[in-house]
């Protein structure tokens, strides 16, 4: 967050690099795959504000989580309760037990009862996009996922659109793949974006009770547009 330094997505904002003094920041892996969905409709259509509760796997805690919610898993196999003893694991990486369970503790807590995870959304987010004057709400929550991080992404656009055109719009955009046929069961889910490149973006749908409102389902594989992937493409933008 420090103002000389730039906080890139290549996606959104690749002109940052421009001004950097020997550091590019990349961004927290949950602020990137948002931003990636929602630039396309802010350039179209505005943003006013963002309303996100994110349901982030174990792997964004490191190999130290993935290995507490696999130990839990095979101790809870053995077990007719869903409540393991975490006293037991000496290599405790997570706040709260995984398996079977989800918890919306994501960082440590701060202003406003927000958790650290929380406030990047919100100030990575204004930073990236230029505009301050988004108003940004998160939840963020852990769940017994190993790799790949979902969002439900409510916004408000400033001018009308509707779904259809969304979709054509993200379907266009470099970076985004649409998955967005729930009659047939299709939307993104983090099993399948696992090892991917892409943001993938679903169950996109109007709010029937507010104007301009709109949903989106959004997901991810953290560890590779969320962190390494992103790194890399910021490289390629220097390189060219």
């Amino acid at each position: 967050m420090r103002a000389d330094v730039p906080l890139v997505v290549p996606e959104v904002n690749p002109q940052d690099i421009k001004w950097h003094k020997g550091i590019i920041a990349n961004p927290n892996c949950s602020t990137i795959q948002m931003v990636v969905a929602l630039w396309p409709i802010y350039q179209k259509v505005g943003i006013k504000r963002i309303i996100v509760t994110t349901f982030q796997a174990a792997s964004g805690a490191g190999k130290g989580a993935v290995e507490q919610l696999k130990a839990e898993l095979i101790e809870l196999s053995k077990s007719t309760y869903q409540v393991v003893n975490l006293s037991t694991y000496q290599q405790r990486v997570l706040p709260q037990q995984l398996a079977f369970n989800v918890f919306p503790h994501i960082g440590s807590f701060g202003e406003c009862d927000y958790t650290t995870e929380e406030w990047k959304l919100v100030k990575e987010t204004h930073k990236i996009m230029h505009d301050d004057k988004i108003k940004i709400s998160a939840t963020t929550v852990r769940v017994p996922v190993r790799t790949g991080h979902s969002e439900a992404i409510y916004i408000e656009t400033k001018k009308p659109i509707e779904p259809p055109l969304v979709r054509k719009i993200l379907e266009n955009a470099p970076g985004i793949k649409v998955i967005d046929d729930p009659a047939n069961n299709l939307y993104p889910l983090p099993k399948d974006a696992e090892g991917k490149d892409e943001v993938f973006v679903g169950r996109i749908r109007r709010d029937p009770f507010v104007k301009n409102g709109l949903w989106l389902w959004v997901v991810a594989d953290n560890l590779r547009k969320g962190a390494a992937l992103n790194a890399v493409q910021i490289a390629e933008l220097l390189i060219r």
